[in-house]
């Protein structure tokens, strides 16, 4: 019984260990986006991580455009953000793996003809 006690007791310590040194994805992130005709342009992630909660903005051609449903999970970030073109709206799902100063994006778009796009972001010092 105590032996069983004692692994749960590293268990849950080892549990809030992991959540402590989960990754803070607060400040600037850079990456160079795929875009039409294999161009590639500039996007800027500015976010703000309160807990496991990820507010803030994408910026690109179209300006800023804030971000919804963002949450970081140990080294896994997700949003989704809304934009309007042409009267058209798109939802852009934004999933990543953390790595230190790099984020692994992969982006999947509904309303588009466009399938997911990979990506690197970098924090931007």
């Amino acid at each position: 019984m105590k032996r069983r006690i004692a692994i749960l007791s590293v268990l849950f310590v080892l549990a809030a260990a992991t959540a402590v040194l989960a990754a803070d994805v607060t400040g600037k992130w850079v990456a160079q986006v795929p875009g039409r005709g294999g161009q590639t342009r500039e996007q800027t992630f500015n976010l703000k991580q309160d807990g496991s909660k990820v507010t803030g903005t994408v910026s690109g051609r179209q300006g800023d455009t804030p971000i919804a449903d963002g949450k970081v999970e140990g080294d896994t970030i997700s949003f989704t953000v809304t934009q309007s073109f042409n009267g058209n709206e798109f939802k852009s799902t934004y999933t990543g793996k953390i790595s230190g100063d790099e984020i692994k994006f992969t982006r999947t778009t509904s309303g588009g003809n466009a399938g997911p796009q990979e990506f690197t972001a970098k924090r931007s010092k």
